[in-house]
């Protein structure tokens, strides 16, 4: 099979625009990290909001501290948006030629998306874990990400790997409804283009945006509950006993952590912090969609520039 260059494209400008996207919005994930994994009954809760994690953060100096995790975080999104838009394009172009069909359709969309995240979710799962721990860690005191992956075993760096896999729902819907969405409008587009135009169809920077947050909104709203169990698992041991000191290290486990969530705070100790996930989700997913759509254009004219000089010639290119 020759090489893949349109799921190449799709992968690249899905990577830069996971890479952007997350360094941006960067300190109001680690805000929303923090107050997520803080489990204590209402009355003796230390964060309020998340805005109570940026004022301590400012308060004891520490404003740089809202960046600790970045490096392994932009790592992490790179590589799992990479793999990801590799995997659904490739996968997506695959269903098509073995079908026979011009469009996919709704199942078939979010089989192959689901497909495509759990290899993500694999692939990256100990930079997931050990990004979130430190997120989680005080102000100050994170470690770096060989340290925080060797400090525990080999298991426990992929913490949280069934919630991740069944987290891939999440990707799915989103997608599902933004590529829905997406070919809508670019049929619009389509009948108003010159006949001699080869160029790909895209997106404005605008329609992206919105059909990112939208689509993002949904999934967010619907897998909420797992997400908050997943960072649970994820964050680092930083609870205190009545004494004031560190709680020893102890297994966690997913029936542990709904148990705990349940015991201490309630049914809707399983939506706390859902605005702020929101917040940031949408904003990352209507960012990511929107520089990938821009970009996507861009990657593609290198890719004609590669075939006319480089005599790169796949066995089929379709417009990203």
């Amino acid at each position: 099979m020759a090489f893949d260059l349109e799921s190449l494209s799709e992968a690249t400008s899905g990577a830069i625009g996971a890479l952007v996207s997350t360094t941006i919005l960067y300190p109001l994930d680690t805000c929303k990290t923090k107050y997520q994994a803080e489990l204590r009954a209402r009355h003796r809760q230390k964060y309020k909001n998340i805005s109570d994690v940026f004022w301590e953060a400012i308060s004891s100096g520490q404003i740089i501290s809202l960046y600790q995790g970045l490096g392994t975080k932009n790592l992490q999104s790179f590589i799992s948006q990479f793999v990801y838009f590799y995997g659904y394009s490739f996968f997506k172009r695959l269903y098509l030629e073995k079908s026979g069909n011009k469009r996919i359709g709704t199942k078939a969309n979010l089989l192959v998306a689901a497909s495509a995240a759990a290899c993500t979710v694999i692939v990256t799962q100990p930079l997931d874990t050990a990004s979130s721990r430190m997120q989680t860690s005080a102000f100050g005191k994170s470690k770096g990400l060989w340290k925080t992956l060797s400090e525990g075993t080999w298991s426990e760096a992929f913490d949280g790997l069934g919630i991740s896999l069944l987290l891939t729902s999440n990707p799915s819907i989103q997608y599902t409804v933004f590529d829905q969405l997406k070919q809508r409008l670019l049929k619009q587009q389509l009948s108003k283009r010159s006949i001699t135009d080869s160029s790909p169809e895209a997106l404005s920077a605008l329609s992206a945006f919105v059909l990112g947050a939208v689509s993002k909104c949904v999934a967010t709203c619907i897998t909420y509950p797992a997400i908050r169990c997943k960072v649970m698992l994820q964050a680092a041991d930083s609870e205190e006993n009545g004494n004031g000191e560190a709680k020893p290290k102890s297994k966690k486990t997913i029936s542990g952590a709904i148990y705990a969530i349940w015991r201490k705070e309630g049914l809707l100790g399983f939506f706390k912090g859902l605005p702020a996930q929101n917040l940031k989700t949408v904003l990352s997913s209507a960012l990511l969609l929107m520089i990938k759509e821009k970009i996507a254009k861009t990657t593609w004219v290198l890719i004609l520039a590669l075939r006319r000089y480089l005599f790169i010639t796949p066995a089929r290119i379709r417009s990203v």
